[in-house]
């Protein structure tokens, strides 16, 4: 597969602000009326409690406990602060690029009962995080570190996983978060332009290699894992890489430096 570089970003950012455009000059506004009040009239409690369940995991605070636990794991297994550094700057990351953009967009959710709820830059939204949606842009964010957290738990193999961990959360949480009304349709289109390039400058960091400062502990990115963590089949592994020599396959730490997101 051809590799995708900066221009798709670029392209990416200019969607979004083509997206913005629109909205303000009052484009679109029909369109997220008639899907928020389609959803609204076709909301059973069975299908009500199945959307919500699944719009979890376009929630922030349960990746940010339970891979924050991973990272101190690994912290203790491989003396490496790396996960560590990798689920805060997550956290980080969504949080200063999502925020001050929803603070811009003030724009009310489709459960309001403003009149002008619909419309963006309004000065009267009670609610004015809506645009874009947060959900979908943890689900790119959070999601691309568990990949990253399942490799340094289990190695490479965990990676058979990646397809459907890429692809299942956000179509899951873009249907549920139109179809719960916390996000209009265009909230969540701006949000999926925004997670993949977040997404994409993530992809693009040595995560496994990262060099850190020497004042700060448990820099030292181990060779092999530590001799109480080792699997069987991590084993198995490791010694096929040694068997292969100079022109064998690549280190875990190799083909995370070299990869980038396609």
């Amino acid at each position: 597969m051809r590799r995708l570089g900066w221009w798709f970003d670029v392209l990416l950012l200019a969607a979004f602000a083509a997206l913005t455009a629109l909205l303000a000059a009052g484009h679109l506004y029909g369109v997220d009326s008639a899907i928020a009040n389609y959803a609204d009239a076709h909301r059973p409690p069975v299908m009500y409690w199945l959307a919500l369940i699944g719009n979890q995991l376009g929630q922030s605070g349960h990746f940010l406990i339970a891979f924050g636990v991973i990272a101190l794991w690994l912290l203790y297994r491989d003396r490496d602060v790396r996960p560590l550094i990798l689920v805060a700057f997550t956290y980080v990351l969504a949080g200063v690029v999502v925020v001050p953009l929803k603070e811009f967009g003030g724009r009310d959710a489709p459960s309001s009962t403003l009149p002008n709820k619909v419309e963006l830059f309004n000065d009267a939204a009670v609610y004015d995080w809506s645009y874009p949606s947060g959900h979908m842009v943890n689900t790119f964010v959070w999601f691309f570190t568990m990949v990253l957290l399942l490799t340094w738990l289990f190695g490479e193999r965990a990676r058979r996983f990646e397809p459907v961990i890429r692809i299942a959360p956000p179509v899951i949480v873009f249907v549920t978060t139109i179809y719960l009304s916390f996000h209009w349709l265009t909230d969540s289109i701006a949000g999926l332009l925004i997670g993949v390039v977040l997404r994409r400058v993530m992809a693009r960091i040595p995560w496994r290699t990262l060099p850190l400062p020497a004042w700060l502990p448990f820099t030292a990115a181990p060779v092999e894992p530590a001799p109480w963590s080792r699997s069987p089949w991590r084993a198995r592994s490791a010694g096929r890489s040694r068997s292969a020599g100079a022109g064998g396959a690549q280190s875990a730490e190799a083909a995370d430096q070299d990869r980038i997101v396609r």
